[in-house]
């Protein structure tokens, strides 16, 4: 009777060691990420959500955005509630001014311990209260090979050659679209003087007559299939593309470019902050993070991740570029909110401008339309004073 109950105490220890959720069967989180930016088990990879769901019970509802500024616009316009966001550095500091971000408790997040101590206290979130670091990367110029010729790539002046006019691609967002230009001009990427901010629109409206299109999301298909040639974007994507079309290659500007981190926050609005937390640690596990951005591509702020890498992708140039390229990257930060309202207004009219000669012709019809007012509203305080006089001299 002794051996029976020693043996049932130890079943039972030994079931009680099982991980075991402690949230309900069938509860559901949102999560609103980037497109292609999680594995999802197409082409052997783990699929990262099922496999939460395998470990936990928690369901995901899986929604995605394509920029940082239509995260935003979603979020601030409301009508949707998410649990777990994914936005960019710069978002990020915009989120957390804006109080809409909610603080995390690490205590639910101890594979935070893993997360390499050069991707914490950063300027958008010094005292790591808002977000944990999911990915960092850097952005360069995508071309095919086969038509594009090696002596034209280095600069960011491809994407003005007309020698491709028509083969193109340019980013479908204000941040990335006016970073180029200005790393172009020589004009820092964090600047909120108008004059820069002009200087960099009427860069990008040069450069229109040669663009095929504005597009985030739709490069894959468009690069893969050779139906452009060339197109700016992030490093962790082409090297997703390249894996599809060998043709395609990659570079980092020598006037320099981008270096950014995306990280995984909680919106203020959501329905069940532990569960999101326990997302959160599940992606920070070295595993989960080394298989997931195996597929992505993207690099991974957890050192202890890369042993469950592909050598190839661990070792990567392109994904972990030597500290020498690294040196000309450079962070977004949060724009005041008047300058973001003025690059906003300047990429309208970049969209909407047919070219540099149309450009000119708006800006002088803009000059003359304000001249034009100018002169009635002086001609009107003119007869106001004369009939003031007259007014006057009549009561006198």
């Amino acid at each position: 009777m002794k051996k029976l109950s020693a043996l049932i105490l130890c079943l039972l220890l030994a079931v009680s060691a099982l991980p075991v959720s402690a949230f309900a069967e069938g509860e559901t989180i949102n999560v609103y990420n980037w497109g292609q930016y999680i594995a999802d088990g197409t082409d052997g990879s783990i699929d990262v959500n099922a496999e939460f769901t395998k470990r936990t019970g928690i369901k995901v509802n899986y929604m995605t955005f394509d920029s940082n500024e239509s995260l935003y616009t979603k979020l601030k316009t409301g009508g949707s509630t998410y649990d777990i966001i994914i936005p960019s550095d710069y978002m990020i500091a915009r989120l957390i001014s804006e109080g809409m971000l909610e603080k995390l408790d690490l205590e639910n997040i101890p594979n935070y311990k893993y997360v390499d101590d050069a991707y914490k206290n950063q300027a958008y979130d010094p005292n790591n209260e808002y977000s944990v670091p999911y990915t960092w990367g850097t952005v360069g110029v995508i071309y095919n090979s086969k038509y594009v010729s090696e002596s034209d790539v280095g600069s960011w002046n491809l994407l003005w050659n007309k020698k491709y006019s028509g083969k193109i691609l340019m980013f479908d967002n204000p941040r990335d679209a006016f970073a180029i230009s200005e790393e172009l001009l020589g004009i820092d990427v964090n600047t909120e003087n108008p004059d820069d901010l002009r200087a960099a629109a009427y860069k990008l409206i040069e450069q229109k007559p040669l663009v095929q299109s504005y597009v985030m999301d739709q490069i894959y298909d468009k690069m893969e299939r050779e139906e452009a040639w060339i197109a700016p974007y992030y490093a962790g994507d082409y090297l997703q593309m390249a894996g599809e079309n060998p043709d395609l290659k990659f570079y980092f500007p020598k006037e320099g470019f981008n270096l950014f981190i995306d990280a995984i926050c909680i919106p203020k609005g959501c329905q069940n902050k532990k569960a999101a937390e326990e997302y959160i640690n599940f992606l920070c596990d070295p595993e989960i993070s080394g298989s997931n951005l195996d597929y992505l591509g993207y690099s991974t702020p957890i050192p202890d991740a890369k042993q469950y890498m592909d050598e190839s992708t661990a070792s990567s140039e392109i994904a972990y570029p030597s500290k020498d390229v690294l040196s000309r990257g450079s962070s977004f930060m949060n724009l005041s909110t008047q300058a973001s309202q003025n690059m906003d207004s300047l990429w309208l009219q970049v969209k909407t401008q047919g070219g540099v000669e149309s450009y000119a012709v708006w800006s002088m019809a803009a000059l003359a339309a304000a001249l034009a007012a100018y002169l009635i509203i002086r001609e009107t305080r003119r007869k106001r004073r004369i009939a003031n006089r007259c007014k006057k001299w009549k009561e006198t």
